[in-house]
């Protein structure tokens, strides 16, 4: 099954350590998985995160006394993706012990990102914008399912790019169904309590198409349609683009309406012009849920355009945009943003359980 292989399913029991005498009963991987989950929940460069995913990587398929040997005579770093760093929190994980590292990231950096909108992140069900190493994402599908499945959602919608984006490895319409088959694989080893949902962000084009065919957009569940391309246009031929894609009765949500970038390491870009009445209008003519993108560097679309959507009667979406397992947790920010501007719950739609979820999306 392309790529990589499905892993076993972690409880959140195993995910976190016991905190008795400074004991450790989850292990090595859950460990290492721990920690790359929380240097990406803080953002931190993407070569630190590799290194522990990669050990992971390496042990999880070890007999217990093959690791057992390495960890004894001190060889770890012998192996494959293993450095000094990870070495010692297997080690220190293997013997029982708190990792030094782990234990510093749980007290720096575990608590809540955002200090709003808990309530309503309490109420989100699912995230319907996710990428995997299949477009410019950085882990495998089955990594993300099983991270959200830890910090409790009830699906997730997988939304690799679409064929145009080629800097982002976007996929084709043959590409996209040979992901559809390891969805389907993924979900079969699941025990039916959680749902990887078949997306895709697929591109706006110039005209306001979208980059995928018919065909295959009608066999997913959630379509995410995004600009990422000629994002200066001018403001009369971008606002005819934006609403021929959200008048396309496959687009479900609109995402980062704007394109603007705020903060980051991209640096920042100035938001994309339109007419914001006359697109939000044809969301909410078209049930198109406006995304409310959670990602720090986009806080897209701007708080007085969130307010716009909001007072021209717009459905909404929460959505992580995550390219990495921690950025999941990213929610949280979005979350925030929406309860602020004083969003009705029910007028966000992964709030609602996954079969309501489908029923609007492929109606």
């Amino acid at each position: 099954m392309p790529p990589g292989r499905v892993w076993r399913k972690e409880t959140p029991e195993e995910i976190v350590a016991d905190g008795t005498e400074g004991g450790y009963a989850a292990g090595p991987v859950a460990a290492l998985r721990r920690i790359a989950f929380l240097l990406e929940r803080a953002r931190e460069d993407t070569f630190k995160v590799k290194a522990f995913r990669s050990a992971a990587a390496t042990v999880l398929p070890m007999p217990a006394a093959d690791l057992a040997a390495h960890v004894e005579a001190g060889t770890l770093t012998d192996l494959p993706g293993i450095g000094k760093s990870s070495a010692r929190v297997i080690t220190e994980a293997w013997h029982g012990r708190m990792p030094e590292r782990l234990a510093r990231l749980e007290r720096e950096q575990a608590g809540p990102l955002a200090p709003g909108g808990a309530d309503l992140l309490a109420r989100i069900r699912g995230d319907l914008h996710s990428h995997s190493d299949w477009s410019d994402g950085g882990s495998p599908i089955e990594e993300m399912a099983f991270t959200a499945i830890e910090l409790g959602r009830d699906y997730l919608v997988l939304t690799d790019h679409s064929p145009r984006l080629k800097v982002a490895r976007g996929l084709s319409a043959e590409r996209l169904a040979r992901q559809l088959d390891v969805v389907d694989a993924v979900n079969t080893h699941l025990d039916g309590s959680f749902r990887l949902l078949k997306g895709i962000e697929v591109d706006i084009l110039d005209d306001g198409s979208l980059d995928q065919t018919d065909a295959m957009l009608a066999r997913l569940d959630v379509r995410v349609a995004s600009v990422h391309s000629k994002l200066a246009m001018e403001s009369p031929a971008m606002t005819r683009r934006m609403v021929t894609a959200v008048r396309n009765p496959r687009t479900n949500v609109l995402g980062h309406c704007t394109g603007r970038l705020v903060t980051g390491n991209r640096g920042t870009r100035n938001q994309s012009q339109f007419d914001p009445r006359a697109v939000f209008e044809a969301c909410a003519e078209n049930d198109v849920a406006v995304e409310i993108n959670s990602r720090p560097e986009r806080r897209d679309p701007p708080t007085k355009l969130l307010e716009l959507a909001r007072d021209t009667g717009c459905l909404f979406s929460i959505d992580s945009d995550a390219h990495a397992p921690g950025q999941l947790d990213f929610l949280a920010y979005g979350a925030e943003r929406a309860e602020a501007a004083g969003i009705d719950p029910d007028r966000i739609v992964n709030t609602w359980p996954a079969d309501r979820l489908l029923a609007w999306a492929n109606r």
